[in-house]
């Protein structure tokens, strides 16, 4: 879905996958997830500890720039892969929204 910011720029809504596999990830992985925060609308965590994993889900509302490069800021930090799924874009032929 899109819509725009208070700047005019078209956002994304969107679903952040972040998986660590190191405790000593977290600070970092707060860090910049705070930088982002006027983007973020909700926030769940996961331990899974019997597999030594946590599992956070981030859901936005942000340019694409912003979402890519928060996934790209996040896959960079030690121990911690994300991955963004977009949902759906408006069809330009129609006006419809697709997924």
């Amino acid at each position: 879905m899109e819509s725009t910011d208070r700047n005019g720029k078209e956002t994304r809504v969107a679903l952040l996958a972040i998986l660590s596999q190191k405790m000593s990830a977290a600070e970092k992985i707060n860090e910049i997830l705070h930088e982002f925060a006027p983007y973020i609308i909700g926030r769940m965590g996961l331990p899974y500890r019997e597999k030594n994993v946590n599992i956070i889900s981030i859901v936005l509302d942000a340019p694409g720039d912003k979402i890519n490069a928060l996934a790209g800021r996040l896959g960079r930090v030690d121990g911690v892969t994300a991955k963004a799924v977009y949902a759906g874009v408006k069809n330009s032929d129609s006006g419809q929204r697709t997924i």
